[in-house]
This record gives structure tokens, sequence and C-alpha cells, in this order.
């Protein structure tokens, strides 16, 4: 592969569980020399099953931790807070999802660290902010989820307050942590001054209310629950029934509507006038379902993919087995191959972003203090 393009950015990451880890892989797999800070126990996550793979490993762990260096150190521990500041001078960044108030405690914040490198950038993943009156909460993504409304548009009417079944809210704070920790590099190598990132879950999780929040702040409009996963102002764009399970249709505009009446050979309902615009097929969206509906269900979902693929948005809904084994997957290389310390091959989601065509290497994740010798051999002597 040719030159990534954060080779020789250096990372100090106090880290654990989801949010920060997933950040700091980012910033490994596109070159990123990343030092997980652990304690003697280690990251929980090596311990978090049920699919472990023997003492401090499982695939929780491999599945956010790639490309990475493990050192243990005690920062309340004379010798070791020397040789953490010691690599500070040596470093771009020192990152956490520690909570609110720990980083200043622990002094891992640019006010701490700034005269030991005055371009040091610090960043840092909390639940709801380090400055505010929650500050030493607990948080997790679900707590979020609740809060922030996102339960409230999720899931059809008539069920309880729905979660996305994944943590979306860690993996995009996480991703909010990379972007801002390597804007603040590229700045404090244009200013030679470093600084504060603060990325928080329910922040992040309030921003991702996008469009639905901004119609309620402006208009006072609350976007209810729809069933099949229904978009709130355009149809059709749901779920509809096959023979044989699910498909999502995703007509956003009327060029794709009047394809769709004539890839379905029914070009009469562009003439009924509940039909015939964005607006009315919304107010009559329980109607063009049934019809929708008694059309698909004629079919299995794989007979309509063939039909609609490429043509119109479309998509069969699969469950998670399926989803993986989607030879797609194979053809754009999302699923990576790496080799294990046990001797194991572990099958692994590659980097969504390629570099020049390509996707970033991935290395297995390290065992707790596997890089410690010589990073304390390295940064002793110096």
């Amino acid at each position: 592969m040719t030159k990534k393009p954060l080779e020789g950015l250096r990372v100090i990451s106090f880290e654990q569980f989801g949010a920060a880890p997933y950040a700091s892989m980012f910033l490994a797999d596109f070159g990123a020399e990343i030092i997980k800070v652990e304690s003697a126990q280690g990251d929980y996550a090596r311990q978090t099953g049920p699919q472990t793979l023997g003492d401090g490993d499982s695939l929780y762990y491999q599945c956010f931790n790639l490309n990475k260096k493990s050192l243990v150190l005690n920062l309340k521990d004379a010798d070791d807070r020397q040789l953490f500041e010691t690599m500070v001078s040596d470093c771009d960044a020192v990152i956490n999802n520690l909570r609110g108030s720990l980083p200043a405690k622990l002094g891992i914040d640019y006010p701490s660290l700034k005269s030991i490198k005055p371009a040091i950038v610090c960043g840092h993943i909390s639940a709801y902010g380090r400055d505010t009156s929650r500050a030493d909460w607990p948080g997790y993504d679900f707590l979020m989820q609740a809060e922030a409304g996102i339960m409230s548009v999720t899931g059809d009417p008539d069920a309880e307050p729905t979660r996305i079944g994944l943590s979306m809210i860690d993996y995009m704070t996480g991703m909010m942590l990379a972007y801002g920790v390597t804007s603040a590099v590229l700045s404090a190598g244009k200013t030679g001054e470093g600084m504060d990132i603060d990325a928080a879950l329910f922040d992040t999780a309030v921003h991702q209310l996008a469009y639905q929040g901004t119609w309620y702040l402006n208009e006072g409009i609350v976007t209810p629950k729809l069933a099949r996963a229904a978009h709130p102002s355009s149809t059709p764009v749901q779920l509809y029934k096959t023979a044989d399970g699910w498909i999502y249709i995703c007509c956003m505009n009327q060029n794709f509507w009047e394809l769709l009446l004539t890839l379905i050979d029914r070009s009469d309902l562009g003439e009924d006038p509940r039909f015939a615009t964005m607006a009315a097929r919304t107010g009559n969206r329980d109607a063009l379902g049934e019809v929708l509906d008694g059309i698909f269900s004629t079919q299995a979902s794989t007979d309509w993919m063939q039909i609609l693929k490429g043509k119109i948005p479309a998509a069969p809904v699969l469950p998670l087995d399926e989803a993986v084994d989607n030879p797609f997957l194979e053809e754009i290389e999302m699923i990576n191959r790496i080799d294990h310390s046990s001797g194991r091959e572990l099958r692994m989601f590659s980097n969504p972003i390629k570099i020049d065509g390509k996707r970033p290497e991935q290395q297995a994740a390290p065992a707790l203090d596997e890089h410690g010798d010589a990073l304390r051999e390295k940064y002793r002597s110096s």
C-alpha cells in the first residue's frame, strides 16, 4: 500500500470499551501509532463475552483495537508518571474516554500537559461533557438514545420505546473525536499550540436528530414513529412484504416513482390522484401500502431485486448472518482475514475508507502490555 495519510502521527490513548477505541482504531488504520495505555487488569473489553479468545482477549476487544500497541501504566506511580510525560514530549495527542472530571485529576488534559509540550492535543470522550452539571455522571450509548429522543422515532407506532440495535452513538462519537483530534493536530502543526478537544455521547446523540430535530426547533413539528420504517415526508419509502420476507423501496423523487410503476407494470397507479404526487402519496401512505404489498407479495425478494436492482433504490431486508455472508462484501473487500496469536485466522471488518483504492492493512489487537518492554526501553533511555 502507498503511504498512509497519518504515518508519523503518534497518539497515547487511555481507553476502554467502544467509543475511544473506535476513534483510535480509525487513526491506527490510517497509519498513526496508537499506544493503548491500560491498567494491570487491562481494558474491560478483553473480558467481554460471550466470545472470548482465551485469557485477556475477546472478539469484542479485537473488534475495536486492531493495529495498536499496548502498554500497562499506573499514573499514580512516580516512575510510570515520568515515563508518560517523556512519551508526551514525543507524541502528537493524548486521548481518553474517562468520566468528566478524571482527565484533569489524572493530569492528562491540555492545561496539565502543555508545559511538557505546548503543541500537544488532548482529546476527551465523556458521557455528558467535562464542564457540565453532569460531568461526573456515568453514561452509555443506550442512555443517550433514550434521552435524546432517538428511541421515540425508532420502531413501529404501537411498539415500546425502541433502541437502534447497534451502539451507533458510541461509534459516531468516536468518529467525532477522530475528526476533532486530527484537525487539532493539523492546527498545532501550524501554530505550535495544542488544545483540548471534547466529544460527548449526549451531544453527538442530539446532533444526530438532524432534520427531525430542526423541524421541531423551527416549526414545532414532532416526527412520529411510522410503521414499516417509513420516511416522514417521502412515499413510497418504506418496507413492503414479499413472498418470502421484506424489501425496502426508496422512491425519494418523482422520477423513481414513475420508473417503479414501469418496472412493476402498474403505470395506472400514476393516474390515480391519490398517488400522482409525492404529497398525495404521503397523505395516502396506507392505501398505497396495501396496493404495493399485494404486488410485491407475488414474488420472492431475490426475484424483485433482479427486476429492480440498479434501476430504483431498493434493498432486501437481511438477517445479520445473511448480511455478513453477502458475496458483495467479499467483492468490495470489507471482510479482512487477520492472523491471531492463537494460530487462528480471524475474519474482521475492513476499514470502510479506501486509500488510493485499497483497504488499509490491519493486524490483530495487542496482548496486554505486549509492547511494554520496548516502549519502556525506548522512553526511559531517552
